[in-house]
């Protein structure tokens, strides 16, 4: 705190460097932020250059700068298809735009999150964030181990400051304003002839408690993308699911996740119910969504049974199953020439095209298939099926997504499947490089429309189809993300810190109680905040009308009797009245 001079002049004031001093020291330390220290250039050498780097990084416009690069590169990620989260729209991308993609892969934009410069700003950031926390840190914890700072000798310089003349003793106004100043939640001590109160430190807590937080969220999004995982899985009526990676139709997880990481349980899928809107302008909207599934934690793990809804998944342990979606799976079965059951009452899921469920996809018959010739073959079916047909002359769409009126479309193909070939290929497709058509009569491909229980017969005594009937199946999600737990709470604790340093006011309050030259005590009050507000004269104000009640004014001074002090206001005007902001 730096120290006061006293000037020798007759009228004994402090020259206005002393006082510009004073004040200083009064409104020191309202905040934790260091001080900046002029612009001096690096001495020589490795050490200088290395403290004048350090001081740019901990500084907070170089963490606000980070935060807005932190940010702005994020913004790709969000635009551009990712590796790491499609890497099918990310090849089609590469495909249909040839200039641009070896740009992006240079830039790594196909790659963001993982990419060399998005890193960098990251733990930047992050050492930035500790470099300003530390010292502000055991700054303030200095502070709420000190006290505030002594009076000022001018209260009238304040922002804040009212007076008035009372008959009451100089110690009693300084022990009614030190017990009203503690009552009121500001830590306060007698200095002098004076009383020095602060209140307002949550705004620092705050500014610490938003900053802190903010690097919680730091590690826990790290955290979360290093160990998270995520996989999808179509399951039929009936079927069941292991929490292993064979299991799962696609997924991906983070650079640091193993397999042994996966928490080890299964379910089976007894039921889906879904329900839609019949009537009105929402017709076919889908009211509900439930799979009713037993699953099992562990090897031995007692069998429980529960119902996964929409936004109210399973949860195992770090793991959460998510229904995500539905669909439809026709029931078939096929004969070959000599009427051998080659496929006996298989459902095959095919995918939705529309909010209706007009659905497509692929049936294969890979094994046990001879034609009339007995020839081993492998036969083909492009499906298109429709849970509610509109009937002939209508379109091949589906009319409402619930099961009124099914209708399977199939158009048949005969050859080599390309299945043994070793080259992975989609169940919901079929590879027609070498496939033949079953022709019709007229020469074209053989085709048609099944409803439950017909029969779709193959020319030339190839076979046939039977539309049996058709089972539900659920799209399941199972997702493991780690620290998100920590994630939200860093993000509440911003809020509120943020809240906090926002709204919350540092100020200080003195109380100066002395004899006047008269004889009379002469009660000062001043209050200064961190920055101009009506909030300080106003609770100033307000402390100065409980005060002036527990120490009344005296009377008006005779007139014939010594002036007070220099620059003192009425002393007969209330206290309340006289509070302003200058």
């Amino acid at each position: 705190m730096s120290k006061t001079t006293t000037d020798t002049s007759p009228a004994g004031r402090a020259p206005d460097g002393a006082d510009d001093q004073e004040l200083g020291a009064a409104g020191s330390q309202l905040s934790t932020a260091p001080q900046e220290d002029a612009p001096q250039l690096p001495s020589l050498g490795v050490i200088g250059w290395a403290r004048w780097f350090w001081r740019q990084l901990t500084s907070m416009r170089v963490a606000l700068l980070l935060l807005l690069l932190l940010s702005l590169g994020a913004i790709p990620g969000s635009l551009i298809p990712q590796t790491g989260i499609d890497a099918t729209k990310v090849e089609d991308f590469r495909q249909r735009h040839e200039t641009l993609a070896p740009i992006y892969d240079k830039l790594g934009l196909f790659h963001v999150y993982s990419s060399v410069w998005f890193s960098a700003i990251y733990i930047l950031l992050f050492v930035s964030l500790i470099g300003c926390i530390v010292p502000r840190t055991w700054q303030f914890v200095g502070q709420l181990r000190g006290r505030p700072p002594k009076a000022p000798k001018r209260l009238t310089r304040l922002p804040a400051y009212t007076t008035w003349r009372t008959e009451a003793e100089p110690e009693q106004v300084r022990e009614a304003a030190l017990a009203l100043l503690k009552k009121r939640r500001f830590r306060a001590h007698a200095a002098g002839d004076a009383v020095a109160a602060e209140k307002g430190y949550l705004r620092e807590v705050g500014n610490l408690a938003f900053h802190i937080a903010l690097i919680v969220m730091l590690i826990a999004f790290a955290w979360g993308q290093l160990f998270k995982f995520e996989g999808n899985k179509l399951i039929l009526e009936g079927d069941g699911f292991s929490n292993t990676l064979t299991q799962y139709d696609d997924q991906k997880s983070g650079t640091l996740f193993t397999p042994d990481d996966l928490e080890p349980f299964s379910f089976v899928l007894k039921d889906f119910k879904g329900t839609y809107e019949a009537t009105g302008p929402n017709r076919g909207t889908p009211r509900t969504y439930e799979a009713d599934v037993t699953y099992s934690v562990g090897a031995y793990g007692e069998e429980k049974k529960t119902t996964v809804k929409v936004n109210e998944p399973l949860k195992i342990d770090g793991s959460k199953v998510y229904l995500v979606s539905h669909g439809y799976a026709p029931v078939l079965t096929v004969r070959d020439g000599k009427g051998n059951v080659v496929m006996d009452r298989e459902a095959v899921a095919l995918l939705p095209l529309d909010a209706n469920v007009t659905s497509s996809g692929a049936v294969k018959v890979m094994d046990g298939y001879r034609n009339a010739a007995g020839k081993k073959e492998q036969l083909g079916f492009n499906a298109f099926f429709l849970p509610t047909y509109g009937g002939k002359g209508t379109t091949m769409l589906s009319q409402f997504p619930a099961l009124i009126n099914p209708m399977l479309a199939l158009s048949a193909y005969h050859g080599d499947l390309g299945v043994d070939s070793g080259i992975p290929q989609s169940v919901y497709q079929l590879d027609k490089k070498n496939l033949k058509e079953f022709k019709d009569s007229d020469g074209k491909l053989f085709k048609k429309q099944l409803a439950i229980g017909q029969t779709m017969t193959l020319p030339d005594g190839a076979g046939s189809v039977t539309f049996e009937g058709v089972k539900e199946w659920a799209g399941f999600q199972i997702t493991r993300q780690p620290a998100s737990g920590w994630a939200l709470a860093g993000a509440v604790v911003a809020i509120f810190g943020l809240a906090g340093s926002l709204f919350i006011q540092r100020r200080r309050v003195w109380v100066r109680a002395v004899r006047g030259a008269d004889g009379v005590t002469v009660v000062e009050m001043a209050g200064l905040g961190r920055s101009e507000s009506a909030k300080v004269p106003e609770e100033l104000g307000e402390l100065a009308g409980i005060l002036y009640e527990r120490a009344p004014g005296a009377p008006e001074p005779d007139p014939s009797a010594p002036s007070g002090p220099p620059d003192t206001p009425d002393p007969a005007a209330a206290p309340a009245e006289r509070a302003e902001k200058k």
